[in-house]
């Protein structure tokens, strides 16, 4: 399985969602990395992905995007292939 990670915050309606999909395609470690408590790992988010919001996910090296992106990803059929590599 591949390695996701998520940055997110304390409560984040979308980052709960994209949480729920990842887990009923089998995913059972999502690193999560909270941007509302470490000003710092927002700079870093922001300046790798270019966007604020959260959440912002990575499966492996792939930047999916966030809670819509992935979803479309799941929709294209493509979200298994990057899930399985």
């Amino acid at each position: 399985m591949a390695h996701v990670l998520m940055y997110t915050s304390g409560y984040c309606p979308y980052c709960v969602q994209a949480e729920r999909l990842l887990v009923s395609k089998g995913v059972t470690d999502i690193e999560k990395v909270r941007v509302d408590t470490d000003p710092a790992r927002r700079t870093e988010m922001m300046q790798k992905t270019g966007r604020r919001t959260v959440p912002q996910i990575y499966i492996d090296d792939f930047h999916v995007g966030g809670c819509d992106d992935l979803h479309a990803l799941d929709r294209e059929g493509k979200l298994d292939p990057l899930l399985q590599a």
